[in-house]
């Protein structure tokens, strides 16, 4: 239960105590500021407090949007302030120093607005919403009290409501095909109870049921299978503006909406492989270029953001451009639909599946993929050169932390530590780049097995090594981390293809589902400000290099059958150990309420 303590003189005919209430507050009434506290002292440290003026008048959502929100500490609207356990010692510390100094010291009459400034003068984080055209006001006469009733009666507080749980950025499948209606059903499920969690886990189960239906290679599977990732699709909208409409934001629900976008779609190509295969076309190593393209894709994303979210200088002539292009209505839409965001590319892979083949479906999503990355990565790469950014030590962390080196390469890092501070600033993405592509392209061109092979994966152990050897501050440090999954992923892809037996590459595709997982955790800890996950875990997987090391090893002591079944038990050992480590860091107190507003490639 949470509290929420009125102050002031009270108004004749006012609503502000049921709308308290409406909104699960057990509310109290203090005559003063004397009381005020007492009342606050008695409230249990764990339970959400709040204090609020008797004369407010607003919005019933503006009270929702500013009173319990779960996200943050503290929080306020005009005339309102409320704490969780995490900023009750600050409201209490506040509190206890303005009724110290009594009333007439200030000029705002408001309680809350005082304790507000005082929060304020401490220098304390206070989230505050915006209102938009929602009401919400402390009126100091008759007349000013009437003119804000008259204006909440103006503005429709449930459509504003609906409009605001819709993403303010989007896509144009997802803002002009789904959006209309998903959140209505989004309203339908807060009025029946249902959570963000249980709409989350029904389009992950959608989908994967269309991943069965695809799987089995029929053409009635194919079109149930488009037709329900569509479904699943518009669940998956759902599940998000149930959260924003109804304010369930949790850490569960935070960690399960980031990953299970991902399985959902690589369990679809999974489907989409094993029903080509059925029908006696083998196209495994489409779906694992896929997951490999799409994977390395959000790496760059990732990457980019992080290295330049609070670089100082932070600007540049094509960072302009780009903004300008943003302002110009027709190039909004088509810069955000060329780069294939998942509610286009989502709708183009079922339209495929329901109307074409397997194969075909692959080969359209390698092409708009590799152009979308193309074209981002270009954009990036250009304004990384024409910016003067300074890159923060928080930002090369991040960087180290998303190109998960292990033992082989930090130990070569620690070595060539002096040498590489004499090194041109483009030496990380540089030397990073020409050992993967000395690994893959071996792997591609000698036999399977051959020992030329093992000694490019030394190699890139080695140039990992110096890669990472000084902070990863230099303009397009930002890609060494990509740089690293594509040499990765590409390795067991092009070994697994190489071995040309029954059974490799979907081992692969497992391996690399289970490698990318453990990438896709790291880089929601690290958005949460978590911090990496724990050195053993990175050790224990060995790290890029050390998997990478490891894969050619056993391909140049195995034969192609003992291959597939290494790579087997490898991709079943990594997923149990990212699994458990990351199922109990997202359920733990200390894990981060991290929610995507962006739809991510």
């Amino acid at each position: 239960m949470s509290t929420a303590i009125l102050t002031g003189q009270p108004v004749p005919g006012s609503s502000i105590e049921g709308d308290l209430r409406s909104l699960g507050f057990d509310v109290r009434t203090a005559a003063d500021a004397a009381e005020a506290e007492t009342l606050l002292a008695e409230v249990p440290f764990e339970e959400r407090v709040a204090l609020v003026d008797a004369r407010f008048v607003g919005h019933v959502h503006a009270l929702r949007l500013g009173l319990t929100d779960p996200r943050f500490p503290l929080a306020a609207i005009p005339g309102a302030v409320t704490a969780q356990p995490a900023g009750r010692q600050a409201l209490t510390r506040a509190m206890a120093r303005e009724n110290s100094a009594g009333a007439g010291t200030t000029l705002v009459d408001s309680l809350a607005d005082r304790i507000l400034t005082a929060l304020d003068a401490d220098g304390t984080d206070v989230h505050r919403p915006e209102l938009g055209s929602l009401v919400a006001a402390v009126p100091a006469d008759p007349q000013a009290r009437n003119e804000a009733r008259q204006a909440v009666a103006d503005v429709d507080d449930e459509a504003v409501r609906l409009k605001s749980a819709v993403k303010a950025r989007d896509g144009f499948f997802t803002t002009y095909c789904i959006s209309p209606y998903s959140r209505y059903i989004a309203r339908w499920c807060a009025r029946r109870g249902l959570t963000p969690n249980q709409v989350t886990t029904a389009s992950l189960l959608t989908a994967l049921i269309a991943a069965a239906c695809a799987a089995t290679g029929t053409r009635g599977g194919f079109v149930a299978a488009g037709v329900l990732l569509i479904a699943s699709f518009v669940l998956d909208c759902t599940d998000g503006q149930l959260a924003r409409y109804s304010l369930q934001y949790s850490t569960l629900g935070a960690w399960l909406d980031a990953t299970f976008d991902r399985a959902k779609e690589y369990a679809y190509y999974a489907g989409l492989a094993l029903g080509a295969a059925r029908g006696g076309d083998d196209v495994w190593a489409l779906a694992l270029g896929a997951m490999v393209l799409q994977t390395c894709r959000h790496v760059v994303d990732f990457s980019f953001n992080e290295a330049n979210h609070d670089a100082t200088a932070n600007t540049s002539p094509t960072a302009a451009l780009s903004d300008k292009l943003d302002s110009v209505g027709w190039t909004v839409w088509v810069r955000r639909m060329i780069v294939l965001p998942i509610g286009e590319r989502w709708a183009m892979i079922a339209v495929l599946t329901a109307a074409t083949t397997p194969r075909i479906t692959f080969y359209a999503l390698l092409i708009g993929c590799a152009f979308a990355a193309t074209y981002t990565t270009a954009g990036r790469v250009l304004r990384s050169l024409t910016r003067k950014a300074q890159r923060t030590d928080r930002a090369a962390g991040a960087l180290a932390d998303l190109a998960d080196s292990g033992p082989l390469a930090q130990g070569f890092a620690e070595a060539l530590k002096k040498p590489a501070r004499r090194l041109p600033g483009f030496t990380a993405p540089a030397v990073a780049l020409l050992g993967g592509l000395a690994v893959v392209l071996t792997a591609a061109l000698t036999g399977f097995g051959g020992p030329w092979t093992l000694v490019a994966a030394l190699g890139y152990a080695l140039t990992s090594g110096l890669a990472v050897a000084r902070p990863l501050k230099g303009p397009l440090d930002w890609l060494v981390p990509p740089v690293f999954r594509a040499a990765e992923y590409g390795t067991v892809l092009v070994l697994a293809a190489k071995a040309d037996v029954n059974g490799a590459l979907p081992a692969a595709f497992g391996l690399v589902a289970a490698v990318a997982y453990h990438h896709y955790d790291t880089v929601y800890r690290i958005r949460g400000n978590a911090g990496a996950p724990p050195a053993w875990l990175v050790r224990s997987l060995g790290g890029h290099e050390g998997r990478t090391l490891l894969v050619t090893v056993l391909a140049a002591l195995l034969t192609a059958s003992q291959f597939t079944v290494a790579l087997t038990a490898l991709a079943v050992a990594v997923a149990l150990v990212v699994l458990v480590e990351s199922i109990r860091f997202w359920v733990s107190a200390g894990a981060p309420a991290v929610h995507d507003e962006g739809e991510p490639a």
